[in-house]
């Protein structure tokens, strides 16, 4: 299940159509959801939240840090604790695990996600099996901004054939290959490794 960054009313306003003007909401929301997902491949996350929690198995080499205070598993984005259940061992045989701490600090009290589980032991396993709810608490404004951004860009590339624009102030010119703004505004949310 995908979600669209945005709303499909801010885009209506973006490209000039009245609220009650739905006959190009089919190519409009086509470019919200191509903004959308753009914006999830370049971060390499996406700024959602699991409607029930969801069981994902991790296996510990290469995602464990060492480090004074203990082992920290690097996990994927969880926006809600509520329902976490770690649990090790292997299919079939898994037991719940105790003692382990969310990481950052108050990160989602500062509306971003958990993004590693501290324990003091060490792990001591292979696999860990994490449910819960995973994604983003909410959406970050910087991200609605730039879906919205780009699927503008989206929407109007069909009036610039090859990608060239063009206007009688400025004359011809080629569009760039990447927005500066939409990539300023998720530059700080990329994960390392994408982009």
């Amino acid at each position: 299940m995908a979600h669209e960054y945005g709303s499909l009313a801010a885009l209506r306003k973006r490209v000039g159509a009245e609220d009650s003007d739905t006959s190009r909401d089919d190519e409009l929301t086509s470019a919200l959801a191509a903004a959308s997902r753009g914006i999830e491949r370049a971060t390499g996350r996406r700024f959602w939240l699991d409607d029930e929690p969801v069981a994902r198995v991790f296996r510990t080499a290469g995602r464990v840090a060492c480090g004074p205070d203990g082992d920290l598993l690097l996990v994927d984005d969880i926006g809600d604790v509520d329902d976490l259940v770690v649990e090790t061992g292997a299919p079939g045989s898994w037991s719940v695990l105790a003692g382990w701490e969310t990481q950052p600090d108050n990160a989602l009290l500062d509306g971003r996600p958990v993004t590693g589980l501290l324990r003091p032991g060490g792990w001591g396993t292979a696999r860990v099996r994490i449910t819960v709810r995973w994604g983003w608490p909410a959406e970050p404004d910087e991200i609605g901004e730039a879906s919205l951004i780009q699927a503008t860009r989206l929407y109007k590339r069909k009036d610039s054939p090859e990608g060239i624009i063009g206007s009688a102030e400025w004359g011809v010119r080629n569009l760039s290959r990447r927005d500066p703004d939409v990539w300023a505004l998720i530059e700080p949310f990329i994960l390392p490794g994408f982009g």
